[in-house]
């Protein structure tokens, strides 16, 4: 049996700018499975003022951690983060995973990572 619970909330989601000495910003979402079974994680991204993307869904395998960069087409495809715009990240797996939200903040050059809600389905 793993770790964690099977749905995660992250609602502060914003890929920033470009900042500080050019560097630049980005965000990531970062799932744990613990257990023995592959984990099927359907992300669903909630904005302020379009329709929810939820088509997207990753496989994060056994006892592995999987790091998916919302600026990077290779992790979210037609859905990429764009600089600036304010959503919600919804996860939502078929085995129980550990979730995280971690951002670059380069405006004030600070990374830092959060924990999200997380609730059984």
């Amino acid at each position: 049996m793993g770790y964690g619970k099977n749905v995660w909330v992250f609602p502060d989601a914003e890929l920033p700018p470009e900042g500080v000495n050019s560097i630049p910003g980005h965000e990531s979402i970062i799932i744990t499975n613990t257990g023995e079974q592959d984990a099927h994680v359907k992300i669903t991204l909630i904005y302020t003022d379009r329709e929810p993307a939820d088509d997207l869904v990753v496989e994060v395998k056994a006892r592995r951690v999987r790091c998916l960069r919302t600026n990077e087409e290779n992790d979210f495809g037609e859905h990429t983060a764009v600089m600036g715009e304010q959503y919600a990240i919804l996860l939502e797996s078929d085995v129980p995973v550990v979730a995280q939200y971690g951002r670059a903040e380069t405006r004030t050059v600070a990374f830092y990572t959060t924990p999200g809600y997380a609730c059984e389905k």
